[in-house]
């Protein structure tokens, strides 16, 4: 299922959709998002003043985290969202009146295109890549209403093996804020294999200002959720990425399927075996 929003003028029917659903019918009592699914950029737009090789970099997208978001929906039978374009053209995990939502300069990488945006320009980017995607993710969520459950909220994201000189040692972080139902059971869940590195709000914190998607869509309703960070290097293949969504699917499935959980969802879920 996907949306094209032409109204506004930025996007052409030559341009991928602002984002596309997956299963909006899954029976899990959760809703999947991936803010940074994809490098596209519309026509409209060019190529931003970058380079094949800068586009593809992870200062355009999360790599992998789209792949690992339809495995997931498959292996959970849960509805998912996927954004449409690349982040450098508008970043769908900030405030729309953030400074970083159409970054000038990503990770050192000066953003031509992104130089000298006026209020109409922001604008036309918001209407057609930024503003589509969060009402289909409200869109799915209210889905959930006809079935009295109230959903979790998973969003996908993956991260640099190294930043700034530092490398990372963590498989995946398992970010949240103050709510940390879900973030607590996940983490023990994913510890109960002593070869996986573990990052408890690492390399990430959910508790700095920074995000955009869970803050909206999760915490102000309630919602339980977490935000995973799950390293490039592991799911830059499919093959890594259909392993790792086994192996989250697997821990979420019993995050899931746990008491607390339940009772916050108001759904009945089967344990992974």
């Amino acid at each position: 299922m996907t949306e094209r929003d032409s109204g506004q003028g930025l996007i052409a029917p030559g341009d991928p959709p602002p984002f596309t659903i997956l299963n909006p019918d899954g029976a899990a009592p959760v809703v999947l998002l991936c803010d940074h699914a994809s490098n596209a950029m519309p026509a409209a737009l060019g190529d931003l003043g970058l380079d094949e090789a800068a586009r593809s970099r992870h200062i355009a997208w999360d790599i992998g985290a789209a792949e690992v978001t339809r495995h997931l929906a498959e292996i959970l039978d849960a509805p998912a969202v996927l954004s449409g374009f690349s982040r450098l053209v508008v970043d769908c995990n900030r405030s729309y009146d953030d400074p970083t939502a159409m970054r000038q300069i990503s990770d050192g990488t000066i953003v031509p295109g992104n130089r000298g945006l006026d209020a109409t320009a922001r604008a036309l980017r918001a209407e057609g890549c930024y503003w589509p995607y969060h009402r289909a993710v409200t869109g799915l969520i209210d889905n959930f209403a006809g079935r009295r459950v109230t959903p979790a909220v998973v969003s996908i994201h993956t991260c640099t093996p190294v930043m700034k000189d530092f490398e990372r040692p963590w498989h995946i972080g398992v970010l949240s804020n103050h709510d940390r139902r879900m973030a607590d059971i996940l983490i023990a869940e994913l510890g109960r294999d002593s070869t996986l590195c573990v990052g408890d709000n690492q390399p990430y914190s959910g508790l700095d200002p920074h995000g955009y998607t869970i803050e909206t869509h999760a915490l102000p309703q309630g919602r339980p959720n977490v935000l995973l960070e799950i390293r490039q290097d592991l799911v830059d293949t499919r093959h890594g990425a259909l392993h790792w969504a086994e192996l989250v699917g697997k821990a979420l499935a019993n995050v899931l399927a746990h008491p607390e959980i339940v009772r916050a969802t108001g759904a009945e879920v089967r344990e992974a075996s």
